[in-house]
């Protein structure tokens, strides 16, 4: 009996290592402040206190972010003061135009390098790529896991919304940079990004058939995915196409993969002010409210280990 106890609690441990050196890692597009949302009640002054939380409750230890304007990222690491960023803005490599930052907890990991690359055929300079209608970077950072001393590398990226030439060609730059850059002992690496490209998708394609990553949605031990990654802001509806993705390299474990599905309500009323729950006690009021997302994406989150 004694042995059959110790050798239960020696897989219990084990198996309790394994969750606590796993990485939640995160994918958002947030949605650049823009003065159209407003008309909607979706302006970013007004959901930007909603969605830090979504993301302090969600707990990323490292997560990709897509279209952030200086003064959002200015707001989030001042509300998200356990992080850190690499990145530049697209328009000028500093501070113009919108980033695709990667943020880290400061006390989980050590930046051993860092860049920003262009999706482009001049990827080391300023640059629109191919027939796309915006400039478009990857920014990425060569880290170290302080808990399990494990090194990576994370690419976080937006690929352009209209070019086709463009989503084409910078998969192409993408793999190929992923290829000379994650080698030999430095071979873990995750990227995440808003792709524009959904999974039946030929550009898509060239991810999975790149040979050395896997998409996290199919790898996963267990998902929840009530819906696809993009809501225009508008939570009834429903698409089972991906356009968010985190891809992982292949000796990657992932154990979980979710869409963050949250929603939240406007502090107004609606019509029907106050009804009574057949099913509750009858103290026991709601009142109908506006309903409102975070952004017009969905967050990924993804528990994964090297």
């Amino acid at each position: 009996m004694k042995r059959i106890l110790i050798f239960c609690f020696a897989l219990g441990f084990i198996a309790f290592c394994a969750t606590a050196e796993e990485l939640n890692v995160g994918s958002y597009n947030i949605r650049l402040e823009t003065d159209v949302d407003y008309n909607h009640n979706d302006g970013w002054l007004q959901r930007r206190g909603i969605l830090c939380d979504l993301i302090r409750f969600s707990n990323f230890d490292i997560f990709g972010a897509q279209e952030v304007r200086h003064a959002q990222l200015e707001y989030m690491l001042e509300k998200l003061p356990e992080y850190d960023y690499i990145g530049v803005g697209r328009d000028d490599g500093a501070t113009a135009g919108e980033y695709s930052p990667v943020f880290y907890k400061r006390d989980r990991f050590k930046v051993l390098d860092k860049g920003t690359f262009w999706i482009s055929p001049t990827p080391d300079k300023v640059s629109y790529g191919w027939d796309a209608k915006c400039r478009r970077v990857c920014s990425w950072g060569h880290f170290k896991d302080l808990k399990t001393k494990t090194r990576f590398y994370f690419f976080n990226l937006h690929m352009d919304h209209r070019g086709v030439k463009a989503r084409r060609e910078g998969a192409k730059l993408i793999v190929k940079k992923i290829k000379e850059m994650c080698t030999g002992k430095d071979a873990n690496f995750v990227v995440t990004g808003d792709f524009n490209v959904a999974q039946d998708n030929e550009i898509f394609q060239i991810f999975v058939d790149s040979g050395i990553m896997k998409d996290s949605f199919e790898c996963a031990d267990f998902r929840f995915s009530p819906t696809g990654t993009f809501n225009s802001f508008d939570p009834s509806k429903f698409t089972k196409l991906r356009i968010d993705h985190i891809w992982v390299s292949s000796a990657a474990h992932v154990s979980r993969y979710g869409v963050l599905t949250y929603h939240y309500w406007l502090d107004k009323k609606g019509e029907d002010s106050s009804s009574t729950l057949v099913a509750a006690p009858k103290e026991m009021k709601t009142e109908k409210r506006e309903v409102h997302l975070p952004s017009d994406h969905y967050p990924l989150s993804v528990f994964l280990s090297f």
